[in-house]
């Protein structure tokens, strides 16, 4: 036995020996439905041996090659991602090793290019009160998540934060049509008591991901955002690592509405699980303002390596060849059907919600009133800690404000007897934890 710690705080996690289609096998040869995604990140599913194939051929030819120089792997990714992926306002391309190091990366960048057109007074960054973007000091801080951020406190920048949508606790009187202005216009007066034109940059999910629990905002919320920003000269930064390369439906979470980004972050489904790596691409006037003030835009060490470039490639290659972004639409409108009936007239879950397949559900105490359990129930915890016993692995999600929040967002190659068993486990779960 090792007298090394993994993880570094301990907890009871089960030994996973093989993956294979949507499916985790542990030691003891038991079998566990991954409906998370594992962490909302398996695209294609588990075991795609042409990944493997590729990722081995690229590390046999270039092992490690320092960024920025070129390799084949490498220039193949931006070709498919032009090609075949981003729009084409996006000519501008930082890769990195996960989603945190990308919106590191894309909050620099929005900042660099504040300085290098002039604008010096623009020096701060603004975030929502319900989101995540990543563990390093700075994605941590910006992130509504108090959670992650315990023991931290004395140490995090202090970042400007404005309310998310959250339609399901909107104020009483709002209506649907009424919601994404309500919360245009805090943003708007939050960025205008801390000084427009100190602000370099906003930083969002289109659709707010395991921190909110799939909240999915208001139709005009977006396009509202989008025309505050360029009103007021802010850089949008979507940050689509949970929401990208067709997890909602489409290729991105931002085409929902008609916007574009001035910067877009991605992880988690570039690669589909087979490699860490993240992707910041932006638009020509952020790209070439920074190229033009000589300004560096540092890579990290293990930043579009190789193996993972490759990886990213073939993922990306075998999504367009089975047409799995279409696929996701569909069985994310068939997965929201089936937890809609089983859940629709439920005392203790408030809501189903999500787009494509990315979905939550959030429990209650009192479906009539929303409140809450005691945080100290860990509800969630509870629920996922029954689905996994029962043979399903769903995601945590909450941060505190938003709790009892329970993800579903598995491989897009998910059959409707597959998506029944994770439905019906989910209702046993919840049953077990909470009460029918």
């Amino acid at each position: 036995m090792s007298r090394m710690s993994w993880p570094f705080v301990a907890g009871n996690f089960p030994l996973i020996t093989r993956t294979e289609g949507l499916y985790l096998y542990d030691d003891s040869g038991r079998k566990i439905l991954d409906a998370a995604g594992g962490a909302v990140v398996s695209n294609i599913g588990h075991g795609r041996g042409r990944v493997a194939e590729a990722m081995a051929a690229a590390a046999s030819e270039t092992s490690y090659v320092v960024p920025p120089f070129q390799t084949p792997s490498r220039l193949a990714l931006v070709d498919t991602l032009d090609q075949n992926w981003l729009p084409s306002s996006l000519t501008r391309a930082h890769f990195s090793s996960g989603g945190t190091e990308a919106n590191e990366a894309a909050m620099k960048l929005a900042l660099q290019y504040q300085q290098a057109i002039g604008e010096h007074q623009r020096v701060k960054l603004v975030g929502r009160s319900i989101s995540y973007h990543g563990t390093t000091l700075a994605t941590a801080s910006i992130s509504g998540h108090p959670g992650r951020k315990r023991g931290l406190e004395s140490a995090l920048p202090d970042y400007v934060s404005v309310p998310a949508p959250y339609p399901l606790r909107a104020p009483e009187g709002l209506n649907l049509d009424s919601i994404g202005q309500y919360y245009l216009d805090q943003m708007r007066d939050v960025l205008m008591a801390e000084g427009a034109d100190t602000i370099a940059g906003f930083i969002a999910e289109p659709i707010t991901g395991s921190s909110g629990g799939a909240i999915v905002p208001p139709d005009d919320y977006w396009p509202k955002v989008r025309s505050l920003c360029d009103e007021l000269g802010i850089i949008l930064i979507l940050d689509e690592v949970m929401t990208g390369f067709g997890r909602t439906g489409l290729d991105f979470g931002y085409q929902h509405w008609p916007i574009e980004p001035d910067i877009l972050v991605s992880g988690k489904g570039l690669a589909g699980g087979y490699a860490p790596l993240g992707g910041v691409f932006t638009n020509e006037r952020v790209g070439s303002a920074i190229e033009s003030a000589g300004y560096q835009v540092m890579f990290n060490t293990f930043g579009a390596h190789p193996s993972a470039c490759a990886a990213a490639v073939e993922v990306l290659t075998i999504m367009r060849e089975e047409e799995l972004v279409e696929r996701a639409a569909t069985q994310g409108a068939y997965l929201h059907n089936q937890l809609s009936l089983a859940f629709s007239d439920h005392p203790f879950v408030a809501e189903v919600r999500g787009r494509g397949l990315l979905a939550a559900i959030e429990v209650v105490a009192d479906r009539s009133t929303l409140d809450r359990f005691p945080q100290e129930r860990s509800v969630s915890n509870q629920i996922v800690a029954e689905g996994l016993d029962r043979g399903v692995f769903y995601y945590f999600g909450g941060t505190g404000e938003v709790r009892d929040v329970v993800c579903l967002g598995p491989a897009f190659t998910a059959t409707n007897s597959e998506i029944d068993q994770m439905v019906d486990v989910l209702v046993q779960s919840v049953a077990a934890a909470v009460g029918n």
